[in-house]
């Protein structure tokens, strides 16, 4: 059976375990934020761009009816 000391000992690197774990842990949610809003980001550029390259499409000539 483990002392008390042990027993202490092993809570505290518990302890300091969970407290490394919890500030990975912000870090971690920090860069999926940032990875959503740049996500959310691309999106809006990709959309804007899709309705440029309509607008240009709509603008060319028609060709001629195929047969």
């Amino acid at each position: 059976m483990a002392t008390l000391d042990e027993l202490a000992d092993r809570i505290e690197r518990l302890v300091l375990r969970h407290e490394e774990l919890k500030r990975t842990n912000v870090l971690l949610e920090e860069k999926l934020a940032a990875v959503g809003n740049e996500r959310d980001n691309l999106k809006s550029r990709l959309a804007a761009a899709r309705s440029r390259i309509d607008a240009l499409l709509e603008r060319l000539p028609a060709g001629p009816e195929a047969k």
